[in-house]
């Protein structure tokens, strides 16, 4: 039987003059029984770079593709907030307490607090209202709004921070660089599926890259290819962020702030963050609701009620953050990529061999991303998956339960 796994989109003609040869990882004359397992990896975020660099580590011959640019949407928008034991009780704290520590290895290994701003950071809790006064003393000196009730909830040693989009792009350089992966900006038309396993892409303009497995991380776009759409939902939380230069950066000290923010003292609160980056700016986040995903990451725009906002948090927590005082340098939006039961979907998908999926990771994309493609690289080249057991995580737990 042949299946073709499409988005839903008018189907093209493959012509074999237009299959493209996968780059292969330098090897010296391999012989036939060592030609490295040749891997399509669809998705330029942090997931899908991750994925694609510890196959490559792993001698396999990687194909990245991204319909726009590497990490062009939430992996390049977040804010790169990295916790070691927030998720402990939960689905997720192996995978989160894996990945944390990987991203110190990989800090070591590619120089991350130069190439992508990691660092050890504290975090707080905090309480602002703002028609009250000014903050207690026993917050930094920066923070000197109307906040109160902090709460140390992070310290260096539990908490810290990358540049996400800093990170993606250095995982993806040194992947290209040192292990041949080979990085292709084209849109996933669909797979080719036959007899239960996946044989191809085919990307738009009807251009074929052949494989022996394809790993989709395609984040919120994994509901528009309808053999993920089938099985499971993924939907999009639209997020907004602001990205501030102070004038005096050297006063922001490297306390990410969580905030229960109120406008009055009997309003409902909301819930942004506050990250100061080593590279001098300043990253406040929040103002979030489930909305439809564009086709295009490049159509994504803020809600203008929703950027003014955060402004208003930020000038209201801090002087040094207010007009006048700090340049707005970007207004934003992106997606989050969620499931409907709150735990990402990793593993092998159900009846079509040599088909990987990688996605609803929601707030914790860029923290999981490490173990996450070290996880799905194990098992695409060893069959099985040491650093964290995904059994949890897999697309067969949606099975025999319909995504409503």
């Amino acid at each position: 039987m042949n299946l073709v796994a499409r988005l839903p989109r008018p189907p093209l003609i493959v012509f074999r003059r237009n299959r493209i040869p996968i780059s292969r990882a330098k090897l010296t004359e391999p012989s036939p029984m060592d030609q490295p397992k040749r891997v399509v990896v669809c998705g330029g975020g942090v997931i899908g770079v991750c994925t694609a660099y510890f196959l490559a580590a792993k001698g396999a011959a990687v194909t990245l593709i991204e319909m726009s640019d590497v990490a062009c949407a939430a992996s390049g928008k977040a804010g790169g907030f990295l916790a070691l034991d927030w998720c402990d009780g939960g689905p997720l704290e192996q995978l989160a307490r894996a990945s944390f520590n990987l991203h110190r290895s990989l800090a070591q290994e590619l120089d991350g607090p130069r190439s992508y701003g990691y660092r050890a950071l504290a975090a707080l809790s905090l309480t602002v209202t703002e028609s009250e006064g000014s903050s207690t003393s026993t917050l930094p000196p920066w923070v000197d709004g109307p906040a109160r009730s902090p709460k140390t909830i992070g310290t260096p040693e539990t908490t810290a921070q990358v540049h996400p989009q800093l990170f993606s792009r250095t995982l993806v350089d040194r992947a290209v660089e040192k292990h041949g992966v080979e990085v292709v900006i084209a849109k996933l038309e669909r797979l080719e599926v036959e007899e239960g396993r996946v044989g191809s892409v085919v990307l738009e303009g009807g251009r074929v890259v052949d494989a022996d497995a394809v790993v989709l991380a395609l984040g919120p776009w994994s509901s528009k290819l309808v053999l993920l759409s089938s099985l499971f939902r993924v939907y999009g939380l639209k997020a907004h962020s602001i990205v501030l230069e102070p004038r005096e950066p050297s006063s922001i000290t490297p306390h990410a702030l969580f905030l229960s923010y109120y406008t009055s003292k009997r309003g409902t609160s909301l819930d942004p963050e506050v990250y100061p980056r080593p590279t001098g700016e300043v990253y406040v986040c929040g103002m979030s609701k489930e909305e439809e995903v564009p086709e295009d990451p490049a159509e994504i725009r803020g809600n203008p009620e929703s950027i003014a906002m955060l402004k208003r948090v930020a000038k209201t927590v801090s002087s040094h953050l207010g007009e006048g005082e700090a340049r707005v340098k970007a207004e934003q939006a992106c997606f989050l990529p969620c499931t409907d039961d709150g735990v990402p979907v990793i593993g092998e998908f159900p009846g079509v061999k040599g088909c990987y999926v990688a996605t609803g990771h929601n707030c914790w994309g860029i923290l999981n991303g490490p173990a996450t493609g070290a996880a799905v690289a194990e098992l695409v080249v060893d069959g099985h998956s040491t650093i964290v057991d995904l059994k949890r995580f897999s697309p067969a737990r949606f099975l025999g339960r319909r995504k409503a």
